[in-house]
């Protein structure tokens, strides 16, 4: 799973109407939880490296067509969601501003790596390989789960059943890299070819599925569950999550921030504003109650 986001323009296409960004707030906020606002930890916000402390702003990269973790709100800039949430509350407690930046999923640990943004907050899975560009404090889990066309007779369930279809996936996701790989194994078995289809947005894989280009869509399985909440009946869930793995907040390496992100997350999870904000997405599903640096086991 991983690493994704989107949910705009295409929004049209998959036959749903342009407001549904501002409908999908609404509904993510339908329980009627509110989110205090948090206090700032003395503690914590001493200890936040000098120069971000004396810049006294975090910007936050995020790739917001990905709801319900982060996408654009009706107004057609504001970015809302479960992780544009959390990240004004850490900066509240570090005593930081906090600028959210709408950036293209692949390019966010190379900006991340140039000094350009100081957290990427984007439904990263923390995974090994990623964690030799740059630390992740873990805060949440989410498995991967498909969606397909409401109408279609195919019900996929796990990676063996992607063989002999296409399978629409956004670019630089675990989905795609797991997609990629199972496409070997099938082949190496002969159980049918499987061909990936790779989009720059999360909202041209959806259209490829309703468009009929590819058989299933591959995300997130609480990605997946959103996009199928919203669409109007076009799209239905198939099968059971799997492969489930921790989301990480992305921290640039030879800095201490790491440690100072953990402490305003577990400040969060104390005082119950990270679980207000899960509920308030309706993916509380996925709530953790630690957030070690670094968790991945794959």
């Amino acid at each position: 799973m991983n690493l994704f986001r989107r949910l705009t323009v295409p929004l049209v296409a998959i036959g749903i109407v342009p407001a549904i960004v501002g409908v999908g707030v609404v509904n993510a906020g339908a329980s009627g939880v509110s989110i205090p606002a948090a206090a700032e930890s003395p503690a914590l916000a001493a200890a936040v490296p000098s120069a971000i402390k004396s810049a006294g702003t975090l910007t936050v990269a995020m790739d917001a067509t990905y709801a319900p973790d982060e996408f654009v709100a009706s107004n057609g800039t504001t970015i809302v969601g479960m992780d544009a949430d959390l990240a004004d509350a850490i900066g509240q407690v570090l005593g930081l501003k906090v600028t959210l930046v709408n950036a293209t999923f692949d390019t966010i640990i190379p900006a991340l790596q140039s000094g350009k943004f100081t957290l990427g907050m984007s439904s990263f899975t923390d995974t090994k390989a990623r964690e030799k560009q740059v630390n992740f404090v873990d805060y949440f889990v989410a498995g991967e789960g498909y969606y397909v066309s409401s109408n279609s007779s195919y019900h996929p369930n796990g990676l063996a059943a992607l063989c002999g279809h296409t399978v629409s996936v956004e670019s630089g996701t675990t989905e795609q890299s797991d997609a990629q790989a199972q496409a070997k194994a099938c082949k190496k078995h002969k159980k049918g070819a499987v061909k990936v289809l790779s989009f720059e947005t999360q909202s041209e894989a959806n259209l490829a599925v309703s468009s009929g280009r590819a058989n299933v869509g591959f995300a997130d399985s609480q990605i997946a569950q959103y996009i199928v909440a919203q669409s109007n009946g076009q799209f239905r869930s198939s099968g059971k999550a799997f492969e489930t793995a921790p989301y990480g907040i992305a921290v640039p390496q030879g800095t201490t921030f790491d440690k100072s992100v953990q402490g305003a997350v577990k400040a969060l999870m104390r005082d119950g504003i990270y679980l207000k904000i899960l509920k308030k997405w309706g993916i509380a599903a996925g709530a953790v109650t630690s957030a070690p640096i670094n968790g991945a086991t794959s």
